[in-house]
């Protein structure tokens, strides 16, 4: 589950998800939201890998959302299906989607960079994750 929301000249996207895999899957799904105004339109026809080494899980988050922001901008891929595996190293993501095709995706917003401004990333009590990231747009 995400939700964005307005953040003085940016967003912010809240994420929650039962696993962190899933919490950043998630994350891709509200980033590209945000970017595509039609995003169940995108079609799975590439697939794409990221690779990120595991660190500390905000920048990890910050980190995966800067990565598809980076393929977006200098590619023109949208995703909405993400396969994400963590091990102890690494963090391994195929990035499902196609090239934007104007007479099909209704863009939204340009998002400039992902933020560090009141980035969060943690695991609640009951298990579950909750992130909070804005994005400057």
């Amino acid at each position: 589950m995400f939700r964005v929301f307005d953040h003085t000249a940016d967003l912010g996207l809240e994420v929650e998800a039962a696993s962190f895999e899933e919490l950043l899957a998630e994350a891709g799904r509200a980033l590209f939201s945000v970017i595509v105004l039609n995003l169940n339109d995108v079609q799975p026809c590439l697939e794409h890998t990221i690779r990120l080494a595991r660190d500390e899980p905000a920048w990890v988050l910050a980190d995966w959302l800067s990565e598809l922001l980076y393929v977006f901008e200098t590619r023109k891929w949208l995703f909405n299906q993400f396969h994400i595996t963590c091990t102890s190293e690494q963090i391994e993501a195929r990035c499902h989607g196609e090239p934007v095709d104007r007479s099909r995706h209704r863009l939204d917003h340009e998002v400039k960079a992902i933020t560090y401004h009141e980035l969060e990333c943690r695991q609640a009590s009951d298990g579950r994750w909750i992130a909070r990231v804005i994005l400057d747009i």
